[in-house]
């Protein structure tokens, strides 16, 4: 039987990403995902904390949560939200999930520990020293950490964001998240909309797809 794996077109700091959290969770249960972080908020698209910028999200958060029942945290909509010296920069972030890979095997874990730490905890994650105890928190070798962070950084994270473009203009994504079943060398866009309060329909879902079941969950949007 053919591999079929999962591939997740992503930004740490987008918020319909921690939306499809639960998802990939439950995806990396029934079969193999590969995340690809593609620079939102990176170079000129950097953007300071501001009461503009609060205004803008908080209304785009209720929608989530309501949809999704994902939980933003009062420490990220009282707190960072309102701390106009905060930097959202997803580079940094983006360079620490390849580092947990590069160094354990776990940038997906580190990426979903990251979403947790800025929309439920409200902490800085553009800073080294919050990717640092996150690393900690979530069981990392710290200088092993370390070590692959500097190895990932500039032109590695910035090649990886372009590498990760390219492939969510092959798929046809219209932007983050984006998620894309790859089966025999052919990849198609996933729709994943109607499983985030369905975690059990949306494996079945991807099994089928897979070709571990015989009952075929409609998914595929192109």
């Amino acid at each position: 039987m053919s591999q079929t794996t999962l591939h997740y077109i992503y930004d740490p700091l987008c918020g319909w990403c921690y939306a499809v959290a639960p998802l990939i969770r439950a995806a990396r249960e029934v079969l193999p995902v590969v995340g690809h972080g593609g620079g939102m908020l990176t170079g000129e698209r950097r953007k300071r904390i501001s009461p503009e910028w609060h205004d803008y999200v908080l209304p785009k958060d209720a929608q989530i949560a309501a949809l999704t029942g994902q939980v933003f945290g009062h420490a990220y909509q009282e707190g960072l939200l309102r701390d106009h010296t905060a930097l959202l920069d997803s580079e940094p972030p983006t360079t620490a999930v390849l580092a947990a890979e590069q160094s354990a095997g776990r940038g997906l874990d580190f990426l979903d520990a990251v979403q947790t730490a800025h929309y439920f905890a409200g902490r800085r994650v553009a800073d080294l020293a919050v990717l640092e105890e996150i690393a900690r928190e979530i069981g990392l070798d710290l200088p092993a950490f370390q070590a692959a962070y500097e190895c990932c950084r500039g032109e590695t994270t910035r090649a990886h964001f372009t590498q990760s473009r390219a492939l969510l203009a092959k798929v046809g994504g219209e932007g983050f998240p984006t998620l894309a079943l790859e089966r025999d060398g052919h990849l198609a866009v996933l729709d994943y909309d109607p499983y985030f309060r369905d975690l059990a329909g949306w494996q079945r879902a991807l099994q089928a797809h897979a070709g571990n079941v015989e009952t075929h969950q409609p998914a595929i949007v192109s």
